[in-house]
């Protein structure tokens, strides 16, 4: 009963966590007309890095002690993944509907569960797999093979799902032995160094609403991966792999709230099947529990 609530708790950090994300890809996608998508990415590990500072400063002197690390590679090289998979999608949705760059990232599960076996050790059963599947089916409902998403962009997103998959399994790698508030601080740090990399060539002058933006996408991206180490640190990685397709559900959403893009019946049947994919594998957790 304590595996079954805790498998149920770490599923609800994760959704809490994509429903965060969603928001502050919705945001870029509407900021790429005004300024460089790289820069954006700078810009929201700028906002993280701010918020994590005002937390880092209610914790007084207990700091050094949380901040301390024996892995600090792993967590240099985890936010270069996570720098480079989120730069790879600001600059897809420049030129694609947010559904559609959300709906091709969807093959990272499939790379979560495959990196699971021989870097976690995990034992991935045939229920996980069947629920990963079912919801890589739902996403090619959604993209339409041949559709003419299948161009040199749609590479982007792609890309960025095999770097997303690689900073989840680091988030799974340090969720067992570096406490939540170190792995939060470095993610935010390592974030704005990374991004800060390319700043000096895209750099254009942002306006006030811009710097308010980069504050809200900080909170919100701060929220998102202290819900996500702690996903990580109750639950198999495999296991919340098929969850991360629930995205699609908030993109097609907040595609329709902000952009005016009506679902099409190809995105809601593909996210239906994700759905039900999503629930079998919690129905089969619950079930061995």
């Amino acid at each position: 009963m304590q595996e079954q609530k805790k498998t149920q708790i770490g599923i609800l950090f994760l959704l809490a966590s994509i429903g965060f994300i969603t928001v502050v890809d919705t945001a870029a996608k509407y900021m790429t007309a005004s300024l460089p998508p790289v820069q954006l990415v700078w810009g929201y590990f700028l906002g993280i890095f701010i918020c994590v500072l005002g937390l880092a400063a209610s914790k007084g002197g207990a700091l050094p002690r949380l901040l301390s690390t024996r892995r600090p590679l792993l967590h240099i090289g985890r936010s270069g993944l996570l720098v480079l998979s989120i730069s790879l999608l600001f600059i897809a949705l420049r030129y694609m509907s947010l559904a559609d760059a959300t709906a091709i990232s969807f093959t990272s599960p499939l790379f979560i569960t495959l990196l699971a076996i021989p870097i976690l050790k995990e034992k991935v059963d045939r229920a996980r797999w069947l629920a990963v599947m079912g919801g890589l089916l739902g996403v090619l409902v959604v993209v339409r093979p041949g559709s003419g998403l299948a161009s040199w962009i749609s590479l982007l997103p792609l890309f960025g799902a095999v770097a997303f998959a690689g900073f989840q399994i680091a988030t799974r790698l340090l969720a067992s032995t570096e406490n939540t508030f170190a792995t939060l601080f470095y993610t935010g740090l390592g974030g704005l160094a990374w991004s800060s990399l390319a700043l000096p060539f895209v750099w254009e002058t942002p306006e006030p609403w811009h710097w308010l933006t980069f504050g809200i996408q900080g909170a919100l991206g701060m929220g998102a991966h202290l819900c996500m180490i702690k996903a990580f640190a109750e639950t198999e990685a495999s296991l919340l792999a098929p969850f991360n397709y629930s995205k699609i559900i908030w993109a097609a959403a907040t595609g329709y709230l902000v952009f005016g893009n009506i679902p099409s019946l190809n995105t809601l049947a593909g996210a239906t099947i994700i759905a039900m994919a999503g629930l079998f594998i919690m129905l089969h957790e619950r079930r061995n529990s």
